[in-house]
């Protein structure tokens, strides 16, 4: 997405401030979602009392406001940018569970889910309940797994620390949900100040505004838990000293909106000089560079925050462009990759794929980027509609159950020759991977070319279900009833499950009327 410019009211808003704006309206509805009728009137914990927020209930405002963020059209989950940080995340989590800092209680009720954002701008962002956002924008400036790693650790720790806790319970007259509602608003103003003014309604409200970004103390912790955090998963401590290097040079030069990380994360020379002493302590610092696999990476990321198909023609024309030679091999490898991917969009094939031979030389070497660009020429292929050469460019026939994107990638080319081993092969995936919305959807094409539209529909509405859009479950699962009352061969055990599921998504759908 664009950084709002003076055609902004043209334009749809930014996702964190059309999530803010929804949640706002939610939280009006919704006050006591996390206390009985009556009991948010009564004044909340302050910080560092002991009965501060409960992890079930913040678990529970972080529902509420991912199920608006699964939704919007901002919202990305690509398999391959999402292999690669959740690769990082995973780590993390580890590394945070073996150092003491991930609780036993907080492993177990929170989601710890990564929600990808198309937005530009340079930000990610800790959501009560275990949920991590990611603008593309932060991807695609970053350098190395390493820098990514020091946000997402710093950004884990806060939820960790339970800091979004602290901070709701330090607020005695005001409900979870509008407090959410102002945390969302406060990020917005990093993209656009108006809109974000005018999330804050009242005057109550607005007197709060000044306290929601994290304090200092709670910035230096994030710091120091996510530094132990990450160098305990094995990444490189130079990674956090160049991150801040990068806020730092943008906050002063720079920071024209597309910065919010820099508002709710205030930089200070304490801070960054903190970074840089612990990195200095050690034996043998290793400096960040731009990497193989990162640089295609940030061109992936470049090209999916960019929907606009005007807006992709300059990216394939940096392929071609006369400074293309004076770029280090990893950065030509990331505008090929890139090239590829917005000619793929705009259906300009014949100009752009030449450049894969090119690109597959590049990264003969290393083996996780030799498979990013082979997933691309199949994915370039899909896109043409050219399943043949999509299954002349896979390594194997055979699906890898170990890389989500390999696997789905995979059954888009073999759905229409091999329904059957694709449904086996997702079901497997599911079993394994219940909360995996994209896989149910495959799962459903599959079964919907086999003729088997009860289990299709079913599909469909378990991805519904999975981002909490109960009400589209609802209908599908009825949908599916309605097929199976229309059916002369009734399958008794699929009918059984589905009528369970339907059960189970009206009293979840009664459980948010009440609470509304």
């Amino acid at each position: 997405m664009n950084v709002p410019s003076s055609s902004a009211k043209t334009q749809p808003a930014p996702l964190c401030q059309r999530i803010a704006r929804a949640t706002l309206a939610l939280c009006l509805a919704c006050l006591q979602v996390c206390w009985p009728v009556g009991a948010w009137a009564q004044p909340l914990p302050t910080l560092g009392d002991s009965a501060d927020m409960s992890t079930s209930a913040e678990r529970r405002l972080g529902d509420r406001i991912a199920a608006q963020i699964f939704q919007d059209s901002d919202y990305l989950d690509d398999p391959v940018l999402m292999d690669y940080v959740q690769g990082i995340w995973s780590k993390l989590m580890v590394a945070a569970r073996s150092k003491g800092d991930l609780s036993d209680e907080l492993d177990d009720t929170f989601a710890w889910t990564i929600v990808l954002d198309r937005d530009r701008t340079v930000n990610a962002f800790a959501l009560p309940g275990g949920y991590m956002g990611v603008n593309l924008g932060l991807i695609a400036v970053v350098s190395s797994e390493d820098e990514l790693a020091s946000v997402l650790g710093h950004e884990l720790s806060h939820i960790t620390q339970r800091h979004i806790s602290r901070l709701i319970g330090r607020q005695s007259a005001q409900g979870p949900l509008l407090l959410a509602a102002m945390i969302l608003g406060a990020m917005a103003v990093g993209s656009n100040p108006q809109a974000a003014s005018a999330m804050i309604v009242g005057g109550q409200a607005a007197a709060i505004q000044g306290q929601l970004n994290f304090s200092r103390d709670m910035e230096r912790e994030a710091d120091r838990v996510g530094y132990g955090v990450m160098t305990q998963a094995g990444y490189q401590p130079q990674g956090f000293v160049t991150m801040f290097e990068k806020l730092q040079q943008a906050n002063r030069f720079n920071d024209t909106g597309g910065f919010p990380y820099l508002r709710s994360h205030p930089m200070t020379t304490e801070r960054i000089a903190d970074m840089q002493t612990r990195q200095q302590l050690l034996p043998d610092p290793v400096p960040t560079r731009l990497t193989m696999l990162h640089a295609l990476i940030a061109a992936r990321a470049r090209v999916l925050s960019t929907p606009k198909s005007e807006n992709l023609l300059p990216i394939v024309e940096q392929a071609f462009a006369p400074g293309y030679d004076k770029l280090s091999v990893e950065q030509q490898a990331g505008v090929l990759y890139g090239a590829l991917l917005a000619g793929g969009k705009l259906k300009v094939l014949s100009r752009v794929w030449p450049l894969y031979a090119t690109l597959q030389g590049m990264t003969a070497t290393d083996a996780r980027s030799s498979k990013l660009v082979r997933w691309l020429g199949e994915e370039v292929a899909l896109a043409d509609n050219d399943i043949p050469k999509a299954q002349r460019l896979m390594a194997t026939d055979e699906p890898d159950q170990a890389s989500r994107a390999g696997l789905f990638l995979w059954a888009q080319i073999a759905t229409p020759s091999s329904p059957q081993r694709v449904t086996q092969q997702m079901q497997t995936w599911i079993a394994n991977h219940p909360k995996d919305a994209p896989a149910w959807l495959l799962l459903a094409g599959a079964y919907a070319v086999q003729g088997k539209q009860v289990q299709a529909v079913r599909a469909e509405a378990e991805s519904f279900a999975v981002t909490m859009n109960y009400s589209a479950a609802q209908n599908r699962f009825k949908a599916a009833q309605d097929l199976l009352r229309q059916s002369k061969d009734v399958d008794h055990i699929e009918a059984s499950i589905i009528d369970t599921r339907k059960r189970q998504i009206d009293s979840l759908l009664r459980e948010q009327a009440l609470e509304r």
